[in-house]
């Protein structure tokens, strides 16, 4: 566990999945907007290509960064990406973006990956603040808006000692107000388009004032050079056509029925 301070206004986004385009856009948009600390709640390679052009980006922007099961993975040397798939489908192509990851992401930054803390703690105004990849029990828990009951989001702000907690991992934003003004905000993904047919991708600004104010912030950028370079990579066709068309070609069965009917498939 990692205390980063203190702050007002903050930038917060995850799963990057190799995406620099999207990353460097992401970054650009959040100076501008003053936020006084920018925070990555993991999952810094899968699905695009070149992942160690991440690093150097989180490095000069000075994101304060968290674990996500990739890196995990990554850091630990395991088999798979730990995503929490139970479909062959989806883990058939879990497998190929975990393996393209491996072979392409140097010593150094799987070294940094595994230095980073799995969980931030840090105060947002008046909010006690934790800051997860997936869920404060399970790295690659899956959050959703439609399937996770308040009871259980309490038990974890309880649990957990926070008055708001910042997680990812599903690759699509949401955010509840519960009672006693305490928050859950997942903060989506950058690093792909979250299933709604467009190409921009979110992330999360949060400031404190009276009470938390939480803005999700579309970047678009150039989606079609990252479709390009993930087929030049050899990467599944699938990949390109989900940044080409904002649409989710894989990872679908993990979507409850109405997340999956937002969707085109």
């Amino acid at each position: 566990m990692d205390d980063s301070g203190e702050y007002r206004r903050i930038a917060v986004f995850g799963g990057v999945y190799s995406n620099y385009l999207a990353l460097e856009a992401t970054l650009a948009d959040a100076g501008g907007r003053g936020a006084e600390a920018v925070f990555c709640l993991g999952d810094m390679g899968a699905f695009g290509p070149h992942p160690d052009r991440v690093f150097p980006l989180l490095k000069a922007g000075k994101v304060l960064a968290i674990q996500g099961n990739y890196d995990e993975s990554l850091a630990m040397g395991k088999e798979d990406c730990g995503c929490g798939y139970t479909d062959p489908r989806d883990n058939h192509f879990a497998r190929l973006s975990y393996a393209y990851t491996v072979r392409n992401t140097a010593p150094e930054n799987t070294a940094w990956l595994g230095r980073l803390p799995r969980q931030r703690r840090m105060r947002l105004g008046r909010y006690r603040t934790l800051l997860c990849h997936g869920s404060p029990r399970r790295i690659n828990e899956f959050l959703w808006e439609s399937a996770t009951p308040n009871g259980l989001i309490e038990k974890f702000l309880r649990e957990y000692r926070a008055d708001a907690i910042l997680c990812t991992h599903t690759g699509i934003k949401w955010h509840r107000i519960l009672a006693d003004d305490h928050h859950l905000v997942n903060i989506g993904a950058i690093g792909r388009p979250e299933n709604d047919g467009t190409t921009v991708v979110w992330y999360a600004l949060l400031t404190a004032e009276d009470d938390l104010r939480v803005e999700f912030i579309p970047v678009a950028y150039d989606h079609e050079a990252l479709a390009c370079e993930m087929e030049h990579e050899g990467l599944p066709y699938e990949f390109a056509e989900t940044i080409r068309t904002g649409w989710w070609t894989t990872c679908l069965e993990i979507l409850p029925a109405k997340e999956r009917a937002r969707g085109k498939y």
